[in-house]
């Protein structure tokens, strides 16, 4: 794991611009057992320790309705990454790889992502496990996970369009 400030062998660190098009607002914390980024999980585990998300208000009532999953996407800022390697090296063995191609939360924007199960909810605290961030997390949003959610929403057209995607093929 890449500690604060270091540059492992190839990596490549550039420097950043200034940011300057869009405006993030945290609508809760998120509570961990961990306090250091060697100590933390590198992904959660649905088997993983009991944490919990606080929503601030005023975002508790859009909590309506979540007890219905039993998953949930929680989408996260990762406060203390750094955010200038576009080359990383994550085994420290001087092989690179392009932060695009990681779950590194080494980021230009440093989003973290988990899907966690949901144990309860009480009041504005959500209790899951799955979590793989830093005590104090940020949090940015919730979604039911996608494998369970089912459109509540009138179909539209583009629901049920079908066929040869030639720009999303893989390139061996």
């Amino acid at each position: 794991m890449v500690r604060l400030n270091e540059i492992r062998e190839n990596e490549v660190a550039i420097a950043a611009p200034d940011a300057m098009d869009a405006e993030i607002v945290f609508i809760g914390r998120i509570s961990t057992p961990w306090t250091s980024r060697m100590e933390t999980p590198r992904q959660g585990r649905p088997d993983g320790p009991v944490c919990t998300i606080e929503i601030f208000e005023p975002w508790v009532p859009a909590l309506t309705g979540v007890e219905r999953y039993e998953r949930l996407e929680v989408l996260y800022w990762l406060h203390q990454s750094r955010r200038d390697l576009v080359l990383q090296s994550p085994a420290s063995n001087g092989e690179v790889h392009g932060t695009f191609s990681l779950r590194s939360p080494v980021r230009p924007n440093p989003i973290g992502t988990s899907i966690v199960l949901l144990e309860k909810i009480e009041g504005n605290r959500l209790f899951v496990r799955g979590l793989d961030c830093l005590d104090g997390t940020p949090l940015i949003d919730l979604k039911p996970d996608r494998t369970l959610f089912k459109p509540i929403a009138p179909r539209q057209k583009g629901d049920d369009e079908t066929g040869e995607v030639h720009m999303c093929k893989k390139v061996d």
